[in-house]
Protein backbone atom coordinates (compact mmCIF):
# COMPACT_ATOMS: atom_id res chain seq x y z
CA UNK A 1 0.00 0.00 0.00
CA UNK A 2 1.49 3.29 -0.88
CA UNK A 3 2.85 5.53 2.13
CA UNK A 4 -0.40 7.63 2.37
CA UNK A 5 0.66 10.29 5.22
CA UNK A 6 -3.30 11.61 5.78
CA UNK A 7 -6.37 10.89 5.62
CA UNK A 8 -9.51 12.26 5.94
CA UNK A 9 -13.29 11.75 5.73
CA UNK A 10 -16.29 14.26 5.25
CA UNK A 11 -20.04 13.29 4.27
CA UNK A 12 -22.23 16.03 2.37
CA UNK A 13 -25.96 15.23 1.36
CA UNK A 14 -25.23 11.56 1.47
CA UNK A 15 -22.21 11.44 -0.34
CA UNK A 16 -19.16 10.65 1.09
CA UNK A 17 -15.73 12.06 0.20
CA UNK A 18 -12.43 10.84 1.50
CA UNK A 19 -9.45 12.36 1.13
CA UNK A 20 -5.54 11.07 0.85
CA UNK A 21 -2.33 12.68 1.04
CA UNK A 22 0.81 11.16 -0.72
CA UNK A 23 3.97 12.65 -0.76
CA UNK A 24 5.58 11.83 -4.01
CA UNK A 25 7.95 12.60 -6.45
CA UNK A 26 6.96 10.79 -9.85
CA UNK A 27 4.21 10.58 -11.77
CA UNK A 28 4.65 6.54 -11.30
CA UNK A 29 4.46 7.05 -7.46
CA UNK A 30 1.08 8.98 -8.26
CA UNK A 31 -0.21 5.75 -11.13
CA UNK A 32 0.60 3.27 -8.21
CA UNK A 33 -1.47 5.22 -5.46
CA UNK A 34 -4.61 5.53 -7.66
CA UNK A 35 -4.38 1.99 -9.34
CA UNK A 36 -4.30 1.28 -5.72
CA UNK A 37 -7.06 3.43 -4.47
CA UNK A 38 -9.44 2.73 -7.51
CA UNK A 39 -8.98 -1.32 -6.00
CA UNK A 40 -9.75 -0.44 -2.72
CA UNK A 41 -12.77 2.06 -3.51
CA UNK A 42 -14.21 -0.24 -6.52
CA UNK A 43 -17.45 1.01 -6.05
CA UNK A 44 -16.59 4.86 -5.60
CA UNK A 45 -18.00 6.89 -8.03
CA UNK A 46 -15.32 9.16 -8.68
CA UNK A 47 -11.35 9.56 -7.82
CA UNK A 48 -10.37 12.75 -8.53
CA UNK A 49 -6.91 14.31 -7.63
CA UNK A 50 -4.21 16.49 -8.12
CA UNK A 51 -0.50 16.40 -7.90
CA UNK A 52 2.53 19.16 -7.64
CA UNK A 53 5.96 18.15 -8.27
CA UNK A 54 9.10 20.26 -7.74
CA UNK A 55 11.35 18.65 -10.00
CA UNK A 56 10.86 18.70 -12.84
CA UNK A 57 8.03 20.74 -11.99
CA UNK A 58 4.81 19.12 -13.20
CA UNK A 59 0.91 19.99 -11.97
CA UNK A 60 -2.10 18.35 -12.88
CA UNK A 61 -5.58 18.16 -11.76
CA UNK A 62 -8.21 15.64 -12.67
CA UNK A 63 -11.84 16.10 -12.49
CA UNK A 64 -12.57 12.01 -13.27
CA UNK A 65 -15.86 12.15 -14.56
CA UNK A 66 -17.71 15.35 -12.24
CA UNK A 67 -18.33 18.08 -14.16
CA UNK A 68 -14.91 20.28 -15.83
CA UNK A 69 -12.95 21.99 -13.30
CA UNK A 70 -15.24 21.12 -9.76
CA UNK A 71 -12.70 18.39 -8.69
CA UNK A 72 -9.31 18.63 -9.73
CA UNK A 73 -8.80 22.16 -10.18
CA UNK A 74 -10.04 22.79 -6.51
CA UNK A 75 -7.58 20.47 -5.34
CA UNK A 76 -5.07 21.65 -7.07
CA UNK A 77 -5.69 25.18 -6.34
CA UNK A 78 -5.26 23.97 -2.38
CA UNK A 79 -1.86 22.43 -3.40
CA UNK A 80 -0.80 25.99 -4.65
CA UNK A 81 -2.23 28.16 -2.38
CA UNK A 82 0.03 26.26 0.26
CA UNK A 83 2.82 26.35 -1.92
CA UNK A 84 3.16 22.42 -1.68
CA UNK A 85 5.90 20.74 -3.77
CA UNK A 86 6.12 16.62 -4.52
CA UNK A 87 2.37 16.20 -3.12
CA UNK A 88 -0.70 14.76 -4.57
CA UNK A 89 -3.89 14.69 -2.82
CA UNK A 90 -6.71 12.14 -4.25
CA UNK A 91 -10.58 12.58 -2.83
CA UNK A 92 -12.73 9.48 -3.55
CA UNK A 93 -16.12 10.18 -3.86
CA UNK A 94 -19.15 7.52 -3.02
CA UNK A 95 -22.50 9.53 -4.74
CA UNK A 96 -24.82 9.80 -1.84
CA UNK A 97 -27.87 10.39 -4.52
CA UNK A 98 -28.58 13.93 -3.19
CA UNK A 99 -26.81 16.11 -6.48
CA UNK A 100 -24.20 19.27 -4.90
CA UNK A 101 -24.25 21.12 -8.00
CA UNK A 102 -21.03 22.76 -9.30
CA UNK A 103 -20.52 25.15 -6.35
CA UNK A 104 -21.22 22.11 -4.24
CA UNK A 105 -18.20 20.35 -5.83
CA UNK A 106 -16.01 23.06 -5.39
CA UNK A 107 -16.48 23.67 -1.81
CA UNK A 108 -16.61 20.11 -0.84
CA UNK A 109 -13.25 19.06 -2.77
CA UNK A 110 -11.38 22.53 -1.56
CA UNK A 111 -12.70 21.84 2.17
CA UNK A 112 -11.20 18.19 1.56
CA UNK A 113 -8.21 18.88 0.26
CA UNK A 114 -7.33 21.47 3.11
CA UNK A 115 -8.37 19.10 5.79
CA UNK A 116 -6.14 16.15 4.54
CA UNK A 117 -3.32 18.97 3.86
CA UNK A 118 -3.47 19.95 7.54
Amino acid sequence: MSNFSNQVEIIEKKSRFIGYLLHCKTIEEVQTALDELKKEHKKATHICYAYSLASPFLEKAVDDGEPGGTAGRPILSVLQKKGAKDVCVFVVRYFGGIKLGAGGLVRMYTKVASEVMK
